[in-house]
């Protein structure tokens, strides 16, 4: 059996992190979901800028865009990008039906200018989900403290919310209250349950990236073995096992009497998705960021290279529960060796927010050109 199919019989659905106009108008995001059982697409302003300003697809609509005094370089991007999202979504329509509002979402972010401005995340996410008019999209909406509210309102309001820049425990079970509270509200108000749907995305190798590049200076100046053993059992780990106890929070908080009070009126859970997957250290399998994070109700987001290795060469096993005693060893190892995962991830977060505006500041300056 093809490995991405094979993911489904354990509960993971695959979703492509890549958008382009020629995916969709080629068939090629038909074929995916025919032959590899892809159910989702997650895009973000760096995945729109390389497809704009990197491919032909949108020559077309530049030159019909050019000289449009009457709209601004935000208005002109979002000319291109939600037909992109609308035509993705018709797409994958079937997949949502068939899986009752559990699959077959297409996400797009909120300008990454907003991540720090509660409001205008919120007044931007309605704008985004009027505008593209599709029960199966998400909105993208970071889990910054200041996303964190506007998560709870937008879902109050019935609007599928993708939660992005996710990298910690302690954040992530932020979100999940808020994910909570908003259901509940939209409860109160008689709301249907139903057809909310979130994921929370947590990013993976980029945890590995920071905390490898942090452990491989400190060794360079260890002076006993003690600390030189604790760094090098944190190197390539740290990601991994990170997700996985995530994984048992996400086990927890979807349990009781609160969560089942909530279910009892339609809802569903909101998953873990599992982001940044592709393998950053050419030291590491290609694909360790899929085959060890595979349990139930997950979804894993991969961009073209990770997922057509995954095609090719990808193990599947029941993996995101081995092993949780070593899990939380490797965790402790990071504390014992002195660094902060608190620190690694609040930079993480800033590191992202900067990384998704810089390609949205080309993107606008490229489309400003026309």
């Amino acid at each position: 059996m093809n490995p991405l199919q094979a993911l489904l019989q354990y509960g993971q659905s695959v979703w492509l992190d890549y958008i382009r106009r020629s995916l969709i108008t080629s068939g090629e995001l038909q074929r995916l979901v025919d032959s590899d059982g892809l159910r989702g697409i997650t895009s973000n302003p760096a995945i729109f800028e390389k497809a704009i300003t990197g491919s032909t697809d949108y020559a077309d609509d530049l030159k019909a865009l050019k000289g449009r005094k009457d709209m601004d370089p935000k208005s002109l991007y979002e000319s291109l990008a939600i037909p992109d999202i609308q035509a993705a979504a018709d797409v994958l329509w079937p997949v949502y039906e068939k899986t009752n509002g559990r699959d077959g979402f297409v996400s797009l972010e909120v300008s990454p200018y907003l991540a720090r401005d509660t409001q205008a995340t919120i007044e931007e996410a309605r704008r985004l989900w009027r505008a593209v008019g599709r029960d199966n999209v998400m909105i993208k909406v970071p889990g910054t403290p200041e996303g964190i509210p506007a998560i709870k309102l937008l879902i109050g309001e019935g609007i599928n919310v993708n939660v992005t820049l996710l990298f910690s425990q302690q954040t992530y079970e932020r979100v999940v209250e808020a994910y909570i509270a908003g259901l509940e509200t939209r409860a109160v108000r008689g709301g249907d349950l139903s057809r909310v749907a979130s994921v929370a995305s947590f990013f993976v190798s980029r945890i590995d990236t920071a905390i490898d590049a942090l452990a491989a200076a400190r060794l360079k100046i260890a002076t006993s073995a003690t600390e030189r053993s604790l760094l090098q059992r944190i190197i390539g780990k740290i990601a991994i096992a990170n997700a996985k106890l995530t994984y048992q929070r996400y086990k927890a908080l979807f349990r009781g009497t609160r969560w089942e009070a909530l279910a009892r009126k339609g809802a569903q859970t909101q998953r873990v998705l599992w982001a940044s997957t592709s393998t950053k250290n050419p030291n590491y399998r290609d694909v360790i960021y899929v085959e060890e994070l595979i349990g139930p109700d997950t979804v894993n987001t991969m961009p073209p290279s990770t997922l057509e290795a995954f095609r090719d060469h990808g193990r599947p096993r029941a993996s995101l529960e081995e092993d949780l005693g070593g899990a939380q060893d490797t965790m402790e190892a990071l504390e014992q060796a002195g660094i902060s995962m608190k620190e690694v991830t609040d930079r993480l977060v800033d590191d992202g927010v900067r990384l998704f505006a810089e390609p949205f500041e080309k993107l606008l300056s490229a489309v400003d050109r026309q």
